[in-house]
C-alpha cells in the first residue's frame, strides 16, 4: 500500500515542477535565448528538476538571452562567468548534460503515454513475445524517442553553431549525443528498476503504474539519476570537442 506521506509529496513535487516549468516558459518567451532550441530545454528541465531548473536557469541561463547578448554578453555563456567572461567548465558541462537530458526526458513523457493509451505499441517493442513485464517493452520505446529526440535538440544546436550542411549537422549531432543519452537514459532506467520491482512491488506491495503521481513523482528522481550518470559522460564529450561548449 502507497502511504499518504509519498502521495501528497508526490503531489508537492509536481506541482512545484509545474511551476517551476511555466515560470520558465514564461521568462524565456519575454527574453528568448540566441539558441531556440534552448526555450524548450529550460522549461523540460524544470519537469524533474523543479527548483533546481529555476535556480540555475537564473544563473547560469539568462546570461545567454537576447537581451543579455544584445548587451554584450556572450550568446552561449550563462551569467556566472569566470573572469575571461567564459562559462566555466562544470557550468557549461551541466548546461549540455541537461540540453541532451531534455529531449530525452520529452521522448520519455511521449512514450509512457502512448504505451498507455495504445498498449499494441508496447507489443510492437516486445511486450509478451519477447519481455513478459511491459516496463521493458516501453523501456525499448523510451530508448527510441528519447535518442530520436535527443539527436533533433543536439541537431538544432551544432547546424547553427558549425555552420554545417544538414547531414553534415545529422552526422555530428549524432556523435555527440548518442553515448550522453545512453548514460542518461542508464541513469534513468536504474532508478526505475528500483523503485518498480524493489521499493513499490518488495516493500509498499504496491503496483507503480503511469496513471499515478508517485509514478511522475519517481521518473523525476529517476531523471536525476539520469543527469548523474549522463554529466561525466558530456565532461569527456565536451573536452574532446565532440559536443559543443555551451
Amino acid at each position: 500500500m502507497i502511504p499518504d506521506w509519498l502521495h501528497i509529496l508526490s503531489i508537492a513535487s509536481l506541482l512545484v515542477a509545474m511551476l517551476a516549468a511555466v515560470a520558465i516558459a514564461l521568462d524565456v518567451r519575454r527574453d528568448p535565448q540566441p539558441m531556440w532550441i534552448m526555450n524548450l530545454v529550460w522549461p523540460l528541465t524544470a519537469l524533474f528538476a523543479g527548483p533546481l531548473a529555476l535556480a540555475f536557469y537564473f544563473t547560469a541561463g539568462k546570461g545567454g538571452t537576447m537581451s543579455a547578448h544584445h548587451r554584450g554578453g556572450h550568446a552561449h555563456s550563462g551569467s556566472g562567468t569566470d573572469e575571461g567572461g567564459e562559462t566555466p567548465f562544470p557550468t557549461a558541462v551541466a548546461k549540455g548534460t541537461l540540453h541532451c537530458g531534455s529531449g530525452c526526458t520529452l521522448g520519455d513523457i511521449i512514450a509512457e503515454w502512448l504505451a498507455f493509451f495504445v498498449p499494441a505499441v508496447a507489443v510492437w517493442f516486445g511486450w509478451q513475445w519477447l519481455f513478459a513485464d511491459k516496463i521493458f517493452a516501453v523501456w525499448v520505446l523510451d530508448f527510441v524517442l528519447a535518442f530520436l529526440f535527443g539527436v533533433a535538440f543536439q541537431y538544432f544546436s551544432i547546424k547553427p553553431m558549425r555552420d554545417l550542411t544538414p547531414r553534415a549537422a545529422l552526422v555530428a549531432a549524432v556523435k555527440a549525443d548518442a553515448l550522453s543519452l545512453t548514460a542518461w537514459q542508464v541513469g534513468m532506467y536504474g532508478a526505475m528498476a528500483l523503485a518498480h520491482f524493489v521499493l513499490f512491488q518488495r516493500v509498499l506491495g504496491a503496483s507503480l503504474e503511469v496513471p499515478s503521481v508517485e509514478f511522475w513523482f519517481v521518473m523525476q528522481l529517476a531523471m536525476l539519476c539520469g543527469f548523474v550518470t549522463a554529466y561525466p559522460v558530456n565532461w569527456w564529450l565536451v573536452r574532446r570537442g565532440i559536443k559543443e561548449r555551451m
